[in-house]
Parts: structure tokens; sequence; C-alpha cells
């Protein structure tokens, strides 16, 4: 078994494209459904932020399992497949275990090191372990991914490098935050960000809107804000000078009409900054006069391929560590089953000659059987150290064969005993 990632991101597809496949809760709840039920798939779970959707498959087969999560985007995309194939990307095994580590210290961001990345890796964990397509091949995957994203902020300056995609659009706005009255749709995540950050940098007043006011009011309660209610959302129009959406709906939230109606002749600055995907902002409202719309699309041809410098190579430097640790011990727990499979041969091996000895010499005492089982026992153990000593060091050296496979060929393991051995260590 491997692990498999099928993928789709900023970096390897346009923000339009992107738009396609932006799944809810419950859409990512069904493609993972339907990954699950798939051939070769014995784990999954998805990573699905405004910028990526990521597929990761604990599979039995490499071929047949890319060309059915692939078939699976694609038909989500509702594209023909000769346009969406080009953009996705796939890593398998060692390569899958790199691309999450990165993923996860905020490497692979669209604003490279921001935080927001780790707690949506959280979410694709906890969502997993719930649905019960989550094993232990995946769990000790991402919880270690989740530990070199922590260590990352912990121990470099990339905080203070890379922004949040929030800050980044603030610092585009011709509106300054200082002072302003803005308006924040949405009360997820990104919402709270959004608040949080307007509030550290002095915004006037704050609105926010929800389609569930609950939310809104624990939100705008906890930096306070004020809590309004959608329905509100052209009079609070009429008086912003900066709005920031983020709801996640799959049709445009604030719309040409609304902004229209709530302006008027009014041509004054307004800033309007769209984070949704698919988009919350009717594109044609950044065609007003005095609207400026800042969305994704903008952001991610501003942002790619720049790179904060302080602290990157610092975060490359820990995943790389981090990345060669896991790889070592899982080598090593895969040459476990083997070695007890062996000691276990030998063992049987050594019980049965005393057996054997004890049918030929009935009259041996007690005291010198004991003291002939333990000179056996010893010469077994003797015998079996270097060997299985060597094969642990030789599966650290990533070799081109594998030295468990010649180990149970030369001994003549039974296969059953070392799947059953694999089986119950992976239950732990």
């Amino acid at each position: 078994m491997s692990v498999l990632v099928v993928g789709i991101s900023h970096r390897s597809a346009p923000v339009e494209l992107l738009e396609r496949l932006a799944l809810d809760a419950e859409g990512t709840a069904k493609l993972v459904a339907d990954v699950m039920s798939g051939d070769h798939v014995s784990e999954a779970t998805a990573i699905v932020t405004c910028n990526r959707l990521e597929v990761y498959a604990e599979v039995d087969r490499f071929h047949g399992s890319v060309e059915d999560l692939s078939g699976l985007l694609v038909a989500r995309a509702g594209q023909p497949t000769e346009a969406l194939l080009p953009h996705l990307y796939v890593h398998y095994d060692e390569g899958a275990v790199s691309h999450l580590f990165q993923v996860a210290a905020g490497l692979d961001s669209m604003v490279v090191g921001e935080g927001q990345i780790l707690g949506q890796t959280r979410e694709a964990l906890r969502v997993g372990q719930e649905n019960g397509t989550v094993g232990p091949a995946l769990n000790a995957l991402f919880q270690q991914a989740l530990r070199v994203g922590k260590r990352a902020h912990a121990e470099t300056d990339i905080d203070r490098a890379a922004p949040s995609l929030v800050s980044a659009a603030l610092e585009r706005s011709s509106v300054p935050v200082a002072g302003a009255r803005a308006l924040v749709v949405g009360a997820g995540a990104m919402a709270s960000l959004s608040v949080s950050h307007l509030a550290r940098s002095g915004a006037a007043g704050i609105a926010v809107l929800n389609r569930t006011a609950a939310r809104a009011e624990r939100l705008a309660e906890e930096y306070g804000a004020t809590s309004v209610p959608l329905s509100d959302l052209r009079a609070e129009l009429a008086t912003a000078d900066l709005v920031i959406s983020c709801t996640g709906a799959r049709e445009s939230v604030v719309r040409l009409a609304d902004v229209v109606a709530a302006r008027g002749a009014d041509d004054r600055p307004l800033t309007v900054i769209d984070l949704a995907l698919p988009h919350d902002v009717d594109p044609s409202v950044g065609e007003l006069p005095g609207v400026e719309l800042i969305n994704l699309a903008g952001l991610a041809d501003e942002l790619r391929g720049l790179e904060a410098t302080a602290g990157v190579d610092d975060v490359r430097t820990i995943v790389g560590q981090e990345i060669t640790a896991f790889l070592a011990v899982r080598r090593q727990a895969s040459v476990t089953p083997t070695v007890v499979a062996l000691r276990s041969m030998a063992t049987a091996v050594v019980d049965a000659e005393i057996e054997r000895l004890a049918s030929r010499v009935p009259d041996l005492d007690e005291t010198t059987r004991a003291e002939v089982l333990h000179a056996v026992r010893r010469v077994a153990d003797k015998l079996l150290h270097e060997p299985t000593v060597r094969v642990k060091e030789l599966a650290d050296a990533e070799p081109a064969v594998s030295y468990t496979a010649a180990l149970a060929e030369l001994f003549r393991l039974d296969p059953d005993a070392v799947d059953a051995i694999s089986r119950a260590e992976g239950q732990q």
C-alpha cells in the first residue's frame, strides 16, 4: 500500500478552472466517498481550499488508482478530459509525503508561508477520521504533516515573511483600512481572519453579514464588530468603504444591481475584495466608476512566482529533515513484519527439535532439558541477530531491491504470516 495524491491548485491551473472544482462540505464528502468506492483504495481524504483541491488516498495499485481519481475530478469539473488533465498533478509514495509536508508548512501556498493551510490540513484529517475514511496510514502521515507545519512556524520567521491572503489583498487596496467602514460577508475561517485583520488595522466600523445570523453574531461579538442581516446588504453597501466577501456560496452574493442601487450617482472610492471560490462578487462590479475589485485571479497573477525571503529557506530545511526522518521510520516499520516472521519461524524450529529430543531421550532430567533449550535458543538468536540488524540498516539505504522480500524468499517465510503481522501492527 502507498499514498497517492491527485490534485489541482493555483500553481497548476487558472482560477477560472479552479472555480469549476470548488466544493462545499457536502461535495467534499461525496468526492471522498466516491474515491473510497474504488477497487484499489483503502483510505482517503481531501484538502479543499479556495485555491486547491487535493485527494489523498492509500492505494494498492498506481495506474488504476490514478485513472480513477483523475476521472472523478474530470467529472466534477464539467470540462472535456483533455481540458482538465494537463492541469492535474500526481504525487506517489515518497513524492506524496514530500508534497503534503510542503503544503502543511505553507511552501506551496499562493502566499508562501501563510498559516491558514495548517488549519485546512487539520480539517481534512478530522473529517476523514469522523467519516471513517482515514486509517492508520493517512492518520500517521497527516499527523506528522501537522507537526511539520507547526515546527515551521515555531522555529522560523515565516510568519513575518508571508502575510495571509487577506492581508495581501488589503495591502493592494487603494482604500486605507484605518478609518474605513468595512463589510465582511461570510462567517467562516476566511471571514474570521478578515474581521481580525480589519480590527487590528484600525477600521472605523466593521459589519458582519451572513446567511446564518447566529454565526455572524458570534464572529462580530468576538472582535467588537456589528452583526447585520444579509438581507440588509444593499443598505450597508451605501455607506461602506471596503467590502470583503468570502462565503463559498454557489452563486454571486454581491450582485451588480445591489452595488449600483446602493451607490447611485456616488463615485466615491470603494474597494471590493472577493476571496471566495467560486466567486462571490459579480465581476462587472469592478467596471463601475470608483469601484476597485480585487479577486483571487488578480491576486494569483500578482503573487505567482513571488516568494518571501525571510524564513523560507529555513522552512525548506526543516521540511527536508522531516521528510527524511518520516521515510526512514516508515522503511524500518516495513521490515518489522518480516523480521518478526523470521524469529517466529526460528522459535517454532527450536520448539519442534526440543520436543523431538524429549521423545528420543525421555529420561532426560528437567535441569538438563532446560539447559539444552536455553543453549539452542541462544544459538538461534545469535544466528538471526546479524541478518535482522543488517536488513534494517539496508532498508534505510533506499535500496533498488527489497531486502525484506529477499529475506522472506531465502527463509521461505509464510507470506500469510507476514501479512497478518502487518495488518495487526497497522491496526494499533
